[in-house]
């Protein structure tokens, strides 16, 4: 809202660019965008990969905010169709998973080119080290503004944590998440965009329908996916981080991480697509063996209970550390309760023998003869 009110219709070139990482998260904004613009008579332009360059090229031309993943943006730039120079206003939304997906040589590209005097607004989940270091070479004396979500709606997640045997088990287990409750929306996390797929077609043979969505999808086949799962065609969507960036469907029951997020930043951004605007909500994570620790760790510092002495909910209890070094090998009593004859004592009361190796040894060293001194 305060962009729209900001810039006056009739420029030459766009008066304001934002960037962001993917597609969706680009439609998306225009989406919202798009209404107040209508009222201001601004125009909205999106500029992102998988579609034309024809329409693209003749919207931007005209557009007062031009909305662009970094790529296609270059892409326009490239050919001429597009000049940043009348730029008063640059966003870079998302921008922590920008610079993680590797556009920022893009960016550093796009930002040269844009006016010095303009105002910059840089959104992230964090501005720890390189995203820290990108926002400070962005902009100029930035204030940095904090923007944390009330207690009360974190309760309104409930986070589970799932210990399964062997990554093969995993199908049952999402089948069975699936099937515990009411017919509602799932979505299902996975780290690949060919293991988004191998899923897809493993839960229709076992008659759950669910669509995939990643970056190898075309556009068309993207926005279809994500309509069919708004309107409730389909009540499992399965995605990539990536491709999950700009998902906005505010009714997610469920959110699955059939794999395991790679930090704390991922769970976070992974489970947040749940519990929203007042809603209540589920996160599932499915854990590996070796994934324990990680996740355990990733449990503590969101505050989180992992479960009670070692245990995941619906998993076999892990015994804790010292314990497992306890029973890993046989109790002391136990590895020496055979006398010297080899037999087990038969008395309750019996002392175990002292004639153990070592007292061997040393009944060995007294009855050898000390070696004489050569001449």
């Amino acid at each position: 809202m305060p962009l729209v009110d900001l810039l006056e219709p009739g420029a030459w070139g766009p008066q304001a660019l934002i960037l962001a990482p993917t597609r969706e998260l680009a439609s998306q904004i225009v989406d919202e965008l798009e209404v107040l613009a209508r009222a201001r008579k601004l125009r909205v332009a999106a500029v992102y990969g998988g579609v034309g360059f024809g329409p693209q090229i003749a919207a931007a031309k005209k557009a007062d905010i031009l909305v662009a993943t970094p790529g296609r943006l270059e892409d326009l730039i490239a050919r001429g169709a597009v000049a940043l120079d009348q730029v008063d206003v640059l966003v870079l939304d998302e921008a922590d998973r920008m610079l993680d997906m590797g556009f920022r040589p893009a960016v550093d590209r796009i930002v040269a080119l844009t006016p010095d005097e303009r105002q910059t607004f840089f959104f992230s989940a964090t501005l720890e080290g390189n995203v820290g270091k990108a926002a400070r070479d962005y902009t100029y004396k930035a204030r940095s503004h904090t923007h944390a979500p009330p207690e009360e709606e974190a309760r309104d997640i409930e986070h589970r944590f799932l210990l399964v045997e062997s990554q093969g088990a995993k199908l049952d287990r999402l089948v069975a998440a699936l099937a515990q409750e009411e017919r509602s929306r799932s979505l299902v996390f996975v780290r690949t965009k060919r293991g988004a797929d191998r899923l897809v077609k493993r839960l229709k043979a076992k008659d759950v329908e669910a669509v995939a969505m990643h970056g190898d999808k075309s556009q068309r086949q993207r926005e279809n996916a994500l309509a069919r799962f708004e309107r409730g065609d389909v009540m499992t969507l399965v995605a990539t981080d990536v491709a999950a960036r700009g998902i906005d469907v505010p009714d997610v029951m469920r959110v699955i991480n059939y794999d395991a997020p790679e930090d704390q930043a991922a769970y976070v951004h992974r489970v947040g697509r749940t519990g929203r605007a007042g809603r209540t909500g589920t996160g599932i994570s499915f854990v590996l063996a070796d994934e324990v620790k990680e996740m355990r760790r990733i449990a503590k510092a969101l505050d989180l209970d992992f479960g009670p002495a070692g245990r995941t909910e619906g998993g076999t209890p892990q015994p804790p550390r010292d314990e497992a070094k306890r029973t890993d090998r046989p109790r002391k009593d136990e590895s020496r309760s055979r006398n010297a004859n080899g037999k087990r004592p038969t008395g309750d009361g019996e002392r175990r023998s002292s004639d153990g190796p070592r007292a061997k040894r040393r009944r060995r060293r007294r009855r050898k003869p000390a070696a004489s001194s050569a001449s």
